[in-house]
């Protein structure tokens, strides 16, 4: 017993554990994925704000060397044929702010005859002085800055390069420049003025002073991707990004090429020199640059591997608290089971005096233990009850074993009666039937010519119709009482006949017609001498019976019988157009002795039989609901 107690201790203790361990675990999974998401997210948010205002901060930059520029452009096109004034603006331009790092005003050829084909003044702020000086004879109108400008005739940024060094730019010379043509008479294009600017400078005074991280940097592209700021010197001026990256190997680093070179703003994952990084992008207005802040993974989710930490230790400390509660609780719970155990156990060995007792405890357990109680009383003051009880019951058992078969008995036996009765019927009413044809045959021989008492005769002739038609239906019911009582049903179907289809739908008409005065229009897709093996009496029977129906129900003058065929069988198809069935009706139309209106003539047993004579030759009745005008019967006889 001890053991059983045990056992089950440890059984329901580890099922707590194993409920509540998962959803313990899950719940702080789940408490650490939205963590990682929350930190993940300030972490982005964080790098997009610092990207933001540096963004704004350099182009705030490079709108003081544009708005430098653009300021002193109508001072330009007044005094621009006096070379001492475009000297002295280009110092002015200069000097006005310390963000421009030189000037160079240069007029198209041969504007200045008196100073050669060339006229070019650059000044440039070389620290403790601004220069200005006559540029020598060059070549300035092959130069980027002076050639685009002219050729698109507005405005522009021009990528970085060097008027100090030819060939390859260094970056510690390396300038980029504003560029704003001159037109001193309107639309003509007689020069151009560059304000530039440093590109090492602007990386001292902001770019760097604004990292969120020990290891984060910035970088920017230009037009065609082109390194223009980046911490490896190397890169300036000299690659893009696209030619210091292998596509197959670092997809991702091409992937923010294109996304920078399109000019978009967003946020991308790439792997730098085997670091996995975040890097947000975005473009600076009106440059054809595009700038971005490149963070390591490792510093943007330094909190996160805190936390991870955390939540492990978390995990190992909880599990533990869970196991220790769960025992205690599993072993105050027990408790009240035990007892009952205990109890139980003492009846199962025939100690029916044991009292159950009652319990305090207001849990599932205390509530089963009282009920055992409870139930116990209840056994034990209904005991004789009970007894009685099954007493009565082992009566009415063996009552029932010896009325069963005087009931099989009597049911059978009303059947042989039924079917005594039918045949007792059957023979009269033939030979009523056969007389009232004689006599009606006889009286229209008679009667032939004779007008003076034709109306006599019309009423002899409706009179023996009358009987007629009366007779023919009593011999129908009785046909119906004999094979509904019928107890013999194997033998009787046998298909032992070969039956021409088209003939015994003819005959079938034709029986109809005598009787029923009706038009049946007749079809099939059957040559004449088709045949299949079946029973041609209980195929006929029900035929019959459902064009008499058709005749009773509808207008007698719009019943169709058609045969078709398919694959494995033959369908005879008989539909009339009338009211049809009442809604709700179809389930009654198959149930021996109901009919769906009691008012009319009938024994309600015509299209039960009609059902039974063509399922026992393994054939189906169907009626077809889709049909709407009346009422449609496909009789279904397999081929073989």
């Amino acid at each position: 017993m001890d053991k059983v107690r045990r056992t089950f201790s440890k059984r329901l203790s580890r099922s707590i554990l194993l409920l509540a361990i998962p959803l313990f675990v899950l719940s702080l999974g789940v408490f650490y994925q939205y963590t990682n998401r929350l930190l993940h997210n300030e972490a982005v948010e964080k790098s997009n704000a610092i990207l933001r205002t540096t963004t704004q901060l350099v182009e705030n930059y490079l709108t003081t060397v544009k708005t430098t520029a653009k300021s002193n452009l109508w001072m330009l096109e007044e005094h621009f044929y006096n070379p001492d004034s475009l000297a002295i603006i280009s110092q002015r331009i200069v000097s006005l702010n310390n963000v421009v790092l030189s000037c160079s005003v240069a007029a198209e050829p041969n504007t200045f005859p008196e100073y050669g084909k060339n006229f070019s003044v650059y000044t440039v702020n070389e620290g403790d002085t601004i220069h200005t000086e006559l540029e020598p004879e060059f070549e300035y109108f092959e130069k980027n800055w002076y050639k685009t400008t002219k050729q698109t005739g507005r405005a522009c940024w021009i990528n970085p390069f060097s008027d100090f060094n030819a060939g390859v730019i260094n970056h510690h010379d390396a300038v980029g420049s504003y560029c704003l043509p001159i037109r001193p008479h309107g639309n003509k294009i007689e020069g151009v003025v560059s304000v530039d600017f440093s590109f090492d400078k602007l990386r001292e005074t902001i770019l760097a002073a604004y990292h969120p991280y020990p290891s984060s940097y910035y970088m920017v592209l230009g037009p065609s991707g082109g390194y223009l700021i980046h911490p490896d010197n190397s890169l300036l001026f000299k690659k893009t990004i696209f030619m210091a990256t292998d596509s197959v190997e670092h997809p991702d680093i091409f992937a923010l090429g294109h996304e920078m070179v399109a000019h978009k703003t967003g946020t991308i994952h790439v792997t730098i020199d085997k670091v996995l990084c975040h890097v947000n992008y975005m473009p600076l207005a009106d440059t054809g640059w595009s700038i971005a802040l490149v963070c390591h993974d490792d510093d943007v989710l330094a909190d996160y591997n805190h936390l991870t930490l955390i939540v492990i230790i978390f995990v190992i400390i909880g599990i533990l608290l869970i196991a220790w509660s769960s025992r205690r609780v599993v072993q105050r719970n027990i408790g009240p089971l035990n007892e009952l155990l205990e109890a139980t156990n003492k009846i199962s060995k025939g100690n029916y005096d044991t009292v159950i007792s009652s319990t305090n405890h207001k849990d599932v357990v205390g509530n089963l233990q009282n009920a055992f109680r409870k139930m116990q009383l209840s056994i034990m003051s209904h005991h004789e009850e009970i007894k009685a009880a099954e007493a009565e019951i082992e009566k009415e058992n063996i009552e029932l074993e010896q009325t069963l078969p005087l009931a099989i008995e009597a049911n059978k036996r009303s059947q042989i009666f039924i079917q005594k009765v039918s045949r007792q019927f059957t023979t009269p009413l033939n030979t009523i039937e056969a007389l009232t044809r004689v006599l009606v045959d006889n009286i229209a021989s008679r009667n032939k010519g004779k007008a003076t008492k034709k109306q006599k005769n019309k009423d002899l002739n409706d009179v023996m119709a009358t009987l007629q038609y009366d007779t023919h239906r009593l011999l129908r019911y009785t046909q119906m009482l004999f094979d509904s009582s019928d107890v013999e049903v194997s033998s009787r179907y046998e298909k032992k006949d070969d039956v021409l289809c088209n003939e015994l739908a003819r005959e079938c008409i034709n029986y109809a017609q005598k009787y029923y005065i009706i038009d049946v229009h007749f079809e099939t897709e059957l040559p004449d001498n088709f045949s299949i093996k079946s029973n041609y009496l209980f195929i006929m029977l029900s035929i019959r019976e459902l064009l008499y129906n058709a005749a009773y129900y509808s207008d007698g003058d719009n019943i169709s019988l058609r045969i078709k065929q398919t694959e494995a069988a033959v369908r005879f198809i008989i539909e009339d157009v009338g009211p049809g069935l009442q809604s709700g009706a179809e389930e009654l139309l198959f149930v021996p002795f109901t009919k769906v209106d009691d008012l009319t003539e009938g024994l309600g047993l015509g299209l039960p039989l009609c059902k039974k004579h063509i399922t026992s030759l393994g054939g189906e009745l169907i009626y077809d609901e889709s049909y709407q005008q009346g009422c449609r019967f496909i009789i279904e006889i397999p081929k073989e």
